[in-house]
């Protein structure tokens, strides 16, 4: 999905900061994957929270400064989807998620994949990115380590049971939401070229 920043204020650097975040980020799934199937929980704990944070700041920063890249536009969603991927399946390995959950949420990436697909076909590079998907990411990536952490013993561990699975529903729902929403957005734009041509 595109930024929504005009092509012409997309960049074409490699260096800069918000892409230095992204890749950071993407070096760290290994390392988290590792560490959520050897327990290593409060290493996983430090790597989601970086990573959520990181995600944020990229994408203020690349906005705020006008440092929107080629590369930047691959790398972040990239980042965040390597990230849900690998945390719902170390979640469900460890059976701190049921794997239905898993399935759903991967059903959703299959279905925006035949969209992007169909948007590539017809000469679009993405879709303005909205506020449900980013609303969807944010939720998700919230969700997982409060479920890490519930996953323990303690006071801790039994508040942020409820929180993780209400911003773990919210999230799931949202992501759909998102889906169809991208959909419909597509369907609008097809229809939009047709009418002209016509």
């Amino acid at each position: 999905m595109s930024t929504g920043v005009p092509e012409e204020q997309v960049s074409s650097r490699v260096l800069t900061l918000p892409n230095i975040l992204s890749a950071l980020r993407l070096l760290g799934v290994p390392v988290f994957l590792w560490a959520i199937v050897t327990e290593r929980d409060g290493l996983a704990l430090v790597l989601l929270a970086g990573s959520g944070i990181t995600d944020y700041l990229d994408g203020k920063i690349a906005r705020h400064y006008g440092l929107v890249t080629r590369v930047g536009q691959l790398l972040d969603p990239v980042a965040d989807r390597l990230y849900i991927v690998s945390t719902l399946l170390g979640l469900a390995w460890r059976e701190i998620i049921p794997w239905w959950l898993v399935a759903v949420l991967f059903a959703r990436e299959a279905f925006m994949a035949v969209v992007v697909l169909v948007a590539k076909r017809h000469g679009w590079l993405g879709l303005p990115v909205h506020f449900a998907g980013k609303a969807a990411t944010f939720n998700l990536l919230y969700a997982f380590p409060l479920l890490l952490l519930a996953d323990g013993d303690g006071t801790w561990a039994r508040i942020a049971e409820p929180v993780g699975w209400a911003f773990a529903w919210w999230g799931t729902g949202l992501y759909w939401l998102a889906g169809i929403l991208y959909a419909v957005q597509l369907r609008r734009l097809l229809a939009a070229r047709t009418a002209v041509v016509a």
